[in-house]
């Protein structure tokens, strides 16, 4: 059985980055991919990267054949470049295989062909990213029409009727997406209240553009059912009595869960918490000495930039004086790509109201940005709440074209505490909408 110094059960963001620095250092390295449409991961093959540019050329009015097209050109030259920058390290072997545990550090993998190796590794990571779940509806598994974030990206053609199931941010996105190339669009919750994160301000607002979209919203409806007809699927639930939906394609948008199944956990001593996801102390380490868990797989925020400083934390263990730690991470953006964006970061309002501080909101209606209005797409506020003790950034929720840039340069001030009047008084190049804060901050 070989040995190997450095072994990768999955090609995602903060792995392969690892990799590629400890091959750098002339270690040895293996990296296992089950599957090769998937070298560089989750983000770049079937998530932010390939959702962002149908989003993006649904906002230029590209037909939906031809987007899906450039999507797929995007996403194989990206994993082409993922591959290599592996493959062609001197110290790196990649292969494709399913790898499951059999020890703490002795692996199985069922290589492609079928071929069977058993390994060990002196160090092991564990980066298998995350998979979406199904919900337990009556008939879902069995319909032909049901799609996850994944397949809905490869249709050949446009769906006339798109219905989704799941109104939180990933259904947000392909709803308002799907309803920019043309298709009659319904989403379907059970819960009551709209993207309960946000603020209500917020909220209400996101709730009225996507509506006015032509996007139909179904909250607080139990489902009972999933069934395929004659001219695609149908969907039946409880809404003031029982109501029907009929569509193309059905679109199971109700989040995702670590991807521990099958990997032989149950062989090894690394605990594994009833979400399936992987247990970690604040350094990245499982339960099992010399085992890491790096990116979705362990559970919390699923971004691919939280992968990357995962990336940061075990390096810093490797190679560094080890002070690195989860704890750091007190402020995180995150953008829902709808359009405009919705970006956050910190608080809201509701949580600086409940944890009692004495803060003050600044906030500015999108409309009033230049860029905006150059952008033509002035909907959207910007919303700002500051500590009136020490003048620092409390939270942003700023729902506006480019927001996902702004909301950057907010994240750096709130880590650097900088008082918000660095930001009001900074100058800015023009016309931007980082400029915005010139004025929402008076």
């Amino acid at each position: 059985m070989k040995t190997y110094k450095n072994v990768f059960i999955g090609f995602g963001k903060g792995g392969k980055t690892l990799a590629k620095t400890l091959a750098k250092h002339g270690e040895e390295v293996l990296m296992i991919e089950e599957s090769d449409q998937m070298y560089g991961g989750t983000c770049i093959n079937i998530g932010c990267i390939p959702s962002k540019s149908l989003i993006v050329n649904g906002e230029r009015n590209i037909p939906f054949p031809e987007a899906v097209a450039k999507r797929g050109d995007l996403t194989g030259r990206l994993r082409n470049k993922n591959f290599h920058m592996i493959a062609d390290e001197e110290t790196a072997e990649v292969w494709n295989g399913k790898a499951r545990f059999t020890a703490d550090h002795e692996l199985s993998v069922t290589m492609a062909d079928g071929e069977v190796r058993e390994i060990k590794g002196e160090r092991i990571f564990i980066n298998t990213g995350s998979t979406p779940n199904i919900p337990a509806i009556n008939g879902i598994a069995d319909s032909k029409y049901v799609v996850t974030s994944k397949e809905i990206m490869e249709l050949p053609e446009l769906p006339k009727r798109l219905t989704i199931i799941g109104a939180g941010y990933i259904g947000l996105e392909f709803a308002s997406m799907f309803a920019s190339y043309g298709s009659q669009v319904t989403v379907i919750d059970n819960h009551e209240t709209f993207i309960p994160r946000e603020d209500p301000d917020i909220a209400k607002m996101v709730y009225q553009d996507l509506t006015e979209k032509g996007i139909r919203f179904e909250l607080g409806a139990n489902l009972l059912e999933v069934k395929d007809t004659e001219n695609g699927v149908q969907v039946r639930y409880e809404k003031d009595g029982e109501k029907t939906i009929d569509g193309d394609i059905l679109l199971a948008a109700t989040g995702r869960r670590p991807n521990t199944e099958g990997l032989g956990l149950e062989n090894t001593n690394i605990t594994v918490a009833a979400n399936g996801a992987v247990s970690v102390d604040d350094y990245l380490r499982t339960t099992a000495e010399n085992v890491w868990a790096i990116g979705d797989v362990k559970g919390g925020l699923q971004f691919t930039y939280i992968s990357l400083d995962d990336y940061r934390i075990i390096e810093d263990q490797l190679f560094g004086n080890g002070e690195r730690k989860v704890s750091d991470r007190k402020n995180v953006p995150y953008t829902v790509f709808l359009t405009p964006p919705l970006s956050n970061v910190g608080l809201t309002e509701a949580q600086v109201k409940a944890q009692g501080y004495d803060y003050k909101v600044f906030q500015m209606m999108s409309a009033g940005v230049p860029k905006a209005q150059v952008l033509e797409d002035p909907k959207g506020m910007f919303k700002i709440i500051v500590d009136q003790k020490t003048q620092q950034i409390l939270g942003a929720s700023i729902y506006a074209e480019e927001s996902h840039e702004v909301i950057n340069m907010i994240t750096l001030a709130m880590n650097a505490k900088l008082p918000y009047t660095m930001l009001r008084d900074q100058i800015y190049s023009h016309p931007t909408m980082t400029e915005a804060l010139n004025d929402v901050l008076k």
